[in-house]
């Protein structure tokens, strides 16, 4: 076992893609997913599992069907399982995502943003 810190910009430099996120580490049956995100996503849910939101740099929008919450920098957020949302950054904003293994970024939404599942960076 080698034991070396997981450094986060150095992660983020090494892809550009948005909505697309990266796994770096792993707990139990859990993934630590690093993602860059600007625009609108799609309104999606996961009806199996909780999703956190964690913002690492900028600041993000996440809109339900009765509300929004306002993310900056430091901030977290969880979502409970099966809630439909629709996270939205206005300018590129950096997160990390911790989730199951296996979750698909738009849940059962699917489309041209459900991105490629189980990718390391």
């Amino acid at each position: 076992m080698t034991y070396e810190a997981v450094n986060f910009k150095d992660k983020f430099s090494k892809f550009t893609e948005q909505w697309s996120p990266r796994v770096i580490a792993e707990m139990n049956d859990y993934q630590f997913k690093l993602a860059k995100v600007e625009g609108e996503f799609v309104w999606h849910d996961h009806p199996d599992t909780d999703e956190v939101f964690i913002v690492i740099e900028g600041s993000l929008e996440i809109e339900f069907r009765d509300g929004v919450v306002f993310l900056k920098a430091g901030e977290l957020f969880v979502i409970p399982k099966g809630v439909e949302h629709k996270p939205r950054a206005n300018t590129e904003c950096k997160i990390m995502l911790v989730e199951p293994k296996g979750v698909v970024n738009t849940g059962n939404a699917g489309g041209q943003l459900t991105a490629v599942n189980d990718v390391w960076v």
